[in-house]
């Protein structure tokens, strides 16, 4: 793991499903309440030749529509899904910001989980992009400060093929 001296100006902003917006709480403050009802930081545009592959997964745990941007969090969308531990998905929850080896750095994470534990903080990358070093280290910051919330943070990539056949299969 990269050395990656996080600064202590850690900090979130939230977009509210009231259609306000909650600009640089400090991250040692953030609460699963306040991020719990949270839009997707992000705005999802849709045209025709884009290059990724976004849209909306009605999932059940919701009971509504969650959005993704690329297949592959759609397949780790579908995985929260059919996981019986996980009450709650919030899709892009928040834009993270601290400073890392003195530079500003931002970061949206794809997936917060909530669980009868600890929330979920979950990056979406395919596998081969992981050893790029920006991916590294910015995982690797985000990794410090998520748990040093108590959370836990996850990586996913590729799913087991079979695994996502059958999940598929029954969330058809």
């Amino acid at each position: 793991m990269p050395d990656v001296s996080i600064g202590a100006a850690a900090a979130v902003s939230v977009r509210r499903s009231d259609g306000g917006r909650v600009d640089r709480i400090e991250w040692s403050r953030v609460s699963g309440d306040l991020v719990a009802d949270a839009l997707p930081w992000r705005r999802f545009r849709w045209r025709n030749g884009q290059q990724h592959f976004s849209g909306t997964y009605w999932a059940t745990t919701e009971a509504g529509h969650v959005v993704y941007e690329s297949r592959l969090e759609l397949a780790r969308l579908l995985m929260a899904d059919f996981d019986r531990s996980v009450t709650h998905i919030v899709a892009q929850p928040f834009l993270l910001e601290t400073v890392v080896a003195g530079k500003v750095r931002r970061h949206v994470p794809d997936y917060l989980l909530f669980t009868g534990e600890a929330p979920i903080l979950v990056d979406v990358k395919p596998r081969a992009r992981l050893a790029k070093p920006i991916v590294v280290t910015t995982f690797a910051w985000t990794r410090e400060l998520v748990e040093g919330l108590g959370w836990r943070y996850e990586i996913a990539s590729e799913p087991d093929p079979v695994l996502l056949d059958n999940i598929r299969f029954l969330a058809g």
